[in-house]
């Protein structure tokens, strides 16, 4: 069982005080609401579930739980940038990775490599002694209630709405996680091309609050 102190530190990881400017990004979904393809809740679960399963939600659990069993995660980050389906994406994740790495050596006093968002959240995990498990399961927590929370502002939707959503896609990311830590990298793939090519939209979209 995780200690109080592991779910604490997660908790804190993920929460959206840490300085990793989740809120910044919307993952696509700016353009698919401009597009029309995202007009109201039952569309917007319906979005973020395809990313969880089918997308960078699968993908970054696989590459979490590889750079935590791995004694370099260089290979495991080089592969995560080479899985990047747009500019933006590769942006995105480089950034927060980066924020991540320096926020977790800050508190630690540990150097701060700069790696991709999913690898560096499980290289801290392993140095952290943190549970793998919970580590992915937090992690998709925090991917669906950024996206949520992009969802409310852009579709928009009420808090009501935003909160129901992320209640609904709880067990999902339960389940994706512990199919996730038992899988490799061999197990890679993605089939959300809809929220890929939102997210090459955006990268031209004229008018945009979120950076990806």
């Amino acid at each position: 069982m995780p200690t109080d102190a592991a779910v604490l530190t997660l908790a804190q990881w993920f929460s959206p005080s840490f300085p990793v400017g989740s809120f910044a990004y919307s993952h696509g979904l700016e353009w698919a609401v401009q597009a029309g393809d995202v007009a109201d809740a039952a569309q917007t679960q319906d979005w973020i579930d395809t990313v969880l399963r089918h997308g960078a939600g699968w993908n970054d659990c696989l590459f979490i739980a590889a750079s935590y069993r791995a004694d370099d995660a260089g290979t495991v980050d080089a592969t995560a940038r080479a899985f990047a389906a747009s500019a933006e994406r590769l942006r995105e994740t480089d950034l927060q990775g980066a924020a991540f790495a320096t926020a977790v050596a800050n508190l630690t006093g540990a150097p701060a490599t700069p790696r991709t968002y999913p690898v560096a959240v499980g290289e801290a995990a392993r140095n952290a002694g943190l549970p793998l498990e919970l580590t992915v399961k937090m992690y998709l927590h925090s991917l669906t209630s950024n996206l949520a929370g992009a969802a409310m502002r852009l579709v928009p939707l009420g808090q009501s709405d935003g909160q129901a959503i992320i209640r609904a896609l709880t067990p999902a990311a339960q389940d994706i996680a512990t199919r996730a830590c038992a899988a490799s990298l061999d197990d890679l793939t993605a089939t959300a091309f809809a929220t890929d090519i939102a997210s090459m939209k955006h990268e031209t979209q004229y008018s945009r609050i979120f950076r990806t």
